[in-house]
């Protein structure tokens, strides 16, 4: 005989979830959050990670919606049909920024950056910065070419930092160049280590990491308010657990999959366009192929000169164009300057970041 089993919960799972509910309700109410609707998926990761109490999504849902925790959303006309569109790991990756106000007890909006592998929905990078500059975005090539590998091309849109895009004459101002006649220090590295880049023309076309965006950002918002975070280096943490999460624990809605065991497969399976990263000959180090770039010309006296600095030049002719890598550490404040004139090293100087001033780059 079948044996009787009973699907109520306990009093102190159903207690907990009101707790929980009653907390995110109050982020709603608050105007100063940037939340808007319940997330249920994060109340039932609340429930396991605070109380080890595993409860089923629907189960959460239904006592939202039988105790008023529950407000509907509008549905959409045109649904967004989702698909993977690569057949190999590396072969895009889909490299963003956002700017959004991630703690309500900050007093300053952040910068989320973020690299996504479009085969496995891998999330390659993710970092949190006050201000977003060029050297920011350099890093994360470096982060994702060295830990990863150098893939075959990247997917961004038409922001300042990944495309020099030309307005229209007028009558005020004359454009002497054009769109893509110059290239941002972003696409330098890239041309150099042959990595294709291809732009989005519109946000919509750019879904597959928006969607990751809209998921980070709702989590780190709701875990920075309930913990009332107010640096970006306590949301740091936030962030790097929810990765952690997100390529380790959580099955994608597209593939149906972990990302992380779609990507070690496809890896296993050589199903990728990933090429190992080596420093290629003239150069001696990282510092030469991730860097900020400049190039000056050799005075009278063997220097050069740059943002008011001196550097005095040894191996290189007098009014000959030299080029300086400039690698910042923004660590120690510290930036490495390597003088290079065509495939010769000729000085090494260390300088301060606040002397160079890298928001000109």
């Amino acid at each position: 005989k079948r044996k009787r089993t009973s699907r109520r919960i306990s009093e102190r799972i159903e207690k907990n979830i009101i707790t929980e509910l009653t907390i995110a309700k109050r982020l709603i109410e608050d105007k100063d959050i940037p939340v808007l609707f319940y997330n249920y998926s994060y109340i039932k990761d609340q429930l396991e990670d605070k109380y080890q109490q595993r409860v089923f999504l629907p189960t959460i849902i239904e006592r939202a919606k039988k105790k008023g925790f529950y407000i509907p959303r509008r549905k959409k006309n045109t649904p967004h049909d989702r698909e993977v569109s690569t057949q190999y790991i590396g072969q895009l990756i889909q490299h963003d920024s956002s700017h959004h106000k991630f703690s309500p007890y900050a007093e300053d909006r952040w910068c989320l950056i973020t690299s996504l592998d479009d085969y496995s929905r891998l999330l390659l990078y993710a970092r949190l910065v006050e201000r977003e500059l060029s050297w920011h975005h350099i890093r994360a090539l470096q982060d994702v070419f060295l830990t990863w590998g150098i893939p075959f091309r990247y997917y961004v849109d038409s922001h300042s930092i990944f495309r020099f895009v030309q307005g229209r004459d007028s009558m005020w101002r004359k454009h002497y160049l054009v769109t893509d006649e110059v290239d941002t220090q972003w696409k330098m590295v890239l041309d150099e280590c042959k990595v294709n880049i291809t732009y989005a023309l519109s946000p919509q076309a750019r879904g597959k990491i928006e969607r990751p965006y809209q998921w980070l950002q709702d989590r780190i918002v709701r875990t920075c308010a309930r913990e009332e975070i107010r640096t970006v280096q306590e949301a740091e943490k936030v962030l790097e657990a929810e990765v952690e999460r997100y390529n380790y624990r959580q099955v994608h809605s597209t593939t149906k999959e972990i990302p992380i065991i779609r990507f070690e497969r496809a890896k296993r399976k050589k199903n990728s366009l990933l090429r190992d990263f080596t420093v290629f000959p003239p150069y001696q180090s990282v510092k030469d192929i991730f860097c900020l770039r400049a190039t000056r010309k050799v005075d009278p006296y063997h220097k050069v000169s740059f943002n008011n600095l001196k550097f005095r030049v040894h191996k290189a002719p007098l009014r000959k164009e030299v080029e300086l890598r400039i690698a910042p550490n923004l660590k120690t404040g510290i930036a490495e300057v390597r003088i290079w004139y065509k495939d010769t090293l000729t000085d090494v100087y260390q300088v301060k970041n606040s002397d160079l001033n890298l928001v000109h780059f």
